[in-house]
This record gives C-alpha cells, structure tokens and sequence, in this order.
C-alpha cells in the first residue's frame, strides 16, 4: 500500500521539480548579460525568444556556404572541360595537317573557331562560380 502511495506522490514531485529547473535554465539562457540588470517584462520574454531563436543561425549559415561551394564546384567542371576540349581541337588540327597539308588554311580558320567557342564557354563558367561564391 504504501508503495503505491509512493509512486503516486513520485510523478508529481517530479513534474514540479522539471517545471522549476526548466524554468531556471531557460531564464538563464534567454537572459544577456546586458540584460540581467533588469527585470524582463512579459512583452521583451518574446523578443527574448526571437533572440534565441536567431542566435541557431549559424548552422544555416554553414549549409548555405557549403551549398554556395558546392555549386561554385559544379561551375568549375565546366572551365575543366574547356580545356579538354581546347587540347582535343588542336590536337585534331595537327592530325588533319598532317594528313592533308594543303586544307591549312581552312583547318585553321575551324580551329580558331572551336577554341573562341570553347574558351566562351569556359569563361562563362567561371563567371558563374564567382557569381556564385560572391554575389549570393
């Protein structure tokens, strides 16, 4: 019998002890130190949980600059494979010169072509990767 008096006295002691180290914990928490000298009224306590609430930010702030890498990372495959493309194009030309050196001319004005093309596009890339890393 008295064990069951026991375990219903326990709950209750239990709330009441969680409801004031609650309590305590987060008026120390919400408080700034420029604010513990005076009391905080009803109005402030929700512009001290905005506070709060603001101060969990910087998670946020760290995935949106790995979000910003990242994507500052996807742009500059495109400057990689620029390159790669410029290095296939001339190499094509010296394989063609050699083949038919009398199309030199012409072959020429094509390889031109395809790198002002290919470095276009590997100049916008890195447009973007900086737009994207300082502009946002």
């Amino acid at each position: 019998m008295q064990t069951t008096k026991a375990l219903l006295v326990t709950p209750v002691l239990i709330c009441s002890c969680t409801r004031g180290l609650i309590s305590s914990v987060s008026a120390s928490l919400l408080s700034r130190p420029e604010a513990t000298s005076k009391q905080p009224s009803p109005s402030s306590s929700s512009l001290q949980v905005a506070r709060w609430e603001f101060q969990t930010s910087v998670v946020s702030q760290d995935i949106d600059t790995a979000a910003k890498f990242f994507g500052a990372g996807a742009a500059i495959v495109g400057v990689t494979e620029s390159g790669a493309v410029i290095g296939t194009v001339f190499g094509s030309l010296i394989f063609d010169y050699a083949r038919n050196p009398s199309l030199k001319q012409q072959l020429f004005s094509y390889v031109i072509l395809g790198f002002v093309l290919s470095e276009a596009m590997g100049l916008f890339c890195l447009m973007v990767a900086f737009l994207i890393l300082f502009a946002m």
